[in-house]
């Protein structure tokens, strides 16, 4: 049966795999360290450690579906300016 029920590809799959698997270990983490210690980025908004991943998620989003639309595949580049989007959010938002 594999993934045929849903037109799904294994990339796809992945994706979905990783973003539950960042969801998870936000939540370990925040168990083990609850309040994430909220801070001011430079946005000037207020943003504790789920804020940073959901931002970083959503933007990631945006530069897969900007590349698409712009440039087409392969998806190589939009990946590491996703991973360099998601290291910025952390540090600076």
């Amino acid at each position: 049966m594999g993934l045929s029920w849903m037109a799904w590809t294994w990339p796809t799959a992945a994706f979905f795999i990783f973003v539950a698997l960042c969801i998870l270990t936000m939540g370990v983490w925040e168990y083990l360290s609850p309040g994430g210690g909220p801070r001011h980025g430079i946005l000037g908004l207020e943003t504790t450690r789920g804020d940073r991943l959901f931002i970083s998620l959503l933007g990631s989003a945006f530069i897969f579906l900007a590349w698409l639309g712009l440039m087409g595949t392969p998806l190589w580049a939009p990946l590491a300016i996703a991973i360099v989007y998601g290291i910025v959010v952390f540090r600076f938002v």
